[in-house]
């Protein structure tokens, strides 16, 4: 796989519930939280958290505490999937980028939606699972841990609001950048 100079990260929440959801609604996307990382240095150039607009579904109290985002930050700030997805492409060159995600369920997921709402999926091809790659490079874990426990694992601290997108990708941008320099 050709890795880029910069990574793009890529960390989705999604509404969730405690149980099943209820008739009609299912997960959506409901944040991208996006960085830009240097593959050589580490450095993240730029980050933020793309609120969206979920269209089947609504935020359960649940996910509002897992996650603080709420229906009325959504109602007040959110974009549809499609204008968050030109945004990656527009401001962050998402086609041409190596992009990583910790494990598969942002990957997965983004196809599932670009699909389920008929827009261009916006990524290239290349694509890193860092979850995978942390389990294949750590002298002690090797296996597959959250990214929190990742962390811990490289006496790194976790900052910002764990499964809040935006934080979560600068969290995994740490990850990601100590197994490329193993």
């Amino acid at each position: 796989m050709k890795t880029t100079d910069n990574i793009l990260i890529i960390d989705l929440e999604a509404t969730c519930w405690n149980d099943r959801p209820p008739r009609g609604q299912e997960s959506e996307i409901i944040e991208i939280g996006v960085c830009l990382m240097d593959a050589e240095t580490g450095k993240v150039s730029r980050s933020e958290g793309i609120l969206v607009k979920p269209q089947f579904s609504k935020v359960s109290p649940f996910c509002t505490e897992l996650t603080s985002i709420t229906q009325q930050m959504l109602d007040d700030e959110g974009i549809l999937l499609e204008d968050a997805l030109d945004i990656l492409r527009a401001e962050y060159d998402s086609e041409n980028l190596t992009w990583a995600s910790y494990g598969n369920y942002d990957l997965n997921m983004l196809q599932n939606q670009a699909r389920r709402f008929k827009v261009d999926y916006p990524l290239s091809d290349d694509h890193i699972n860092v979850k995978t790659l942390f389990g294949e490079l750590h002298p002690t874990v090797r296996k597959s841990v959250g990214m929190a426990r990742a962390l811990g694992e490289l006496k790194l601290k976790l900052e910002g609001t764990h499964h809040r997108g935006v934080d979560d990708a600068r969290n995994i941008a740490k990850i990601l950048h100590w197994c490329l320099h193993r």
